[in-house]
């Protein structure tokens, strides 16, 4: 069988295009040599994170692996056959927990058991989506497209300590439906979350008070969560329930930057989303590409799209063809949308 060649240094470039073509090579069968991996970051190659959703996707589906090592800039991945199974992956640093189970989860969702995958790391990062993300938006339109994952966080892991634990169960992908999502429809409720673990509490006060100010959310829709972990953190999270969607927008507290500040980031997209009309904000946006495309498809509408999901667009098409995947951008009224459309999927193929 011919092997996918994939430079890793493409549009983004970052550690999404490898996670990718991880992905895609456990679903269809196919070899992958992925080069020039993470090539114009600060630190060049595989980090833990990477390293460990490449070892992960390796043992699922029984693959051999060349490049396997910190650091390395060219990996050669030939999957097996897929097993579903109760896994479990250490991250070994804070890298994100959330980034390998979206690399693993469409592949053992086309197989004929439940699998559970436990992974430790970190679970509230600044570059990537949190748990709560994922189970507030992504899980939730999974699950409308025919995947069941059930999720418990065990314990929280911030930046930089690391040390959380996430438990996910991936169900079979029995009937896989067309995710149609237009419009977000009728507005049901905002909420404001700031979870801190081992910080003085006036730090989430402020960042509250700013959501307060700033957007108007009542104090009922205000809360505090105080949480166990193995090393101190702080995360703002706003959430806006639709009757088709729910958006989450994030920031990540961090040394040296004020809660004023931290609070003031996640009202920035907030508010960004809130004064539009499309349903899927940026970053759920280029979530939905692959498990849409191993999926059955469909339609949705965005606003302008990410270097992140331009790059995540043009991975697939590699892949599968131009035809695979589609995005018609315009500016009605001069605001950015577009409307991304995926014809048909692959799950039956799988």
């Amino acid at each position: 069988m011919s092997t996918q060649q994939i430079d890793g240094s493409m549009g983004e470039g970052g550690g999404q295009v490898l996670r990718t073509s991880l992905t895609l090579s456990m679903c269809l069968g196919v070899p992958v040599k992925i080069t020039n991996i993470r090539a114009g970051r600060k630190k060049p190659g595989l980090l833990r994170q990477h390293l460990a959703a490449l070892r992960a996707a390796a043992e699922i589906c029984d693959a051999e692996i060349n490049g396997d090592a910190l650091g390395s800039t060219e990996v050669r991945f030939v999957p097996g056959a897929l097993r579903p199974g109760n896994y479990e992956f250490r991250i070994g640093s804070a890298g994100s927990s959330t980034l390998l189970v979206q690399t693993v989860l469409p592949a053992l969702a086309l197989l004929e058991r439940s699998s559970t995958i436990i992974v430790h790391g970190g679970t509230h990062n600044g570059m990537a989506p949190s748990v709560d993300f994922l189970e507030l938006a992504l899980f939730p339109l999974l699950a409308r497209m025919g995947v069941q994952v059930d999720s418990t966080l065990h314990r929280h892991g911030f930046y930089p300590i690391g040390g959380g634990r996430w438990e996910v169960t991936v169900h079979p992908w029995r009937q896989p439906a067309p995710l149609q999502l237009f419009r977000r429809g009728s507005w049901i409720e905002n909420r404001a979350t700031v979870t801190s673990s081992q910080l003085q509490g006036h730090i989430a006060e402020r960042e509250l008070a700013r959501v307060a100010r700033k957007l108007g959310w009542p104090e009922k829709a205000l809360i505090s969560s105080d949480v166990a972990s193995l090393g101190p953190g702080n995360i703002v999270s706003l959430r806006s329930r639709f009757e088709h969607v729910t958006e989450v927008f994030e920031a990540v507290g961090g040394l040296g930057i004020s809660a004023e500040r931290v609070a003031g980031r996640a009202i920035r997209d907030a508010r960004r989303y809130l004064a539009a009309d499309y349903a899927v904000g940026e970053y759920l946006a280029d979530q939905l590409l692959l498990p849409m495309v191993i999926g059955a498809g469909g339609e949705f509408t965005t606003g302008a799209l990410s270097s992140h999901s331009r790059t995540n667009m043009a991975l697939i098409s590699g892949w599968l063809g131009a035809s695979s995947i589609a995005a018609s951008e315009g500016n009605p009224d001069g605001a950015p949308s577009s409307v991304v459309s995926i014809p048909s999927g692959l799950a039956l193929a799988c």
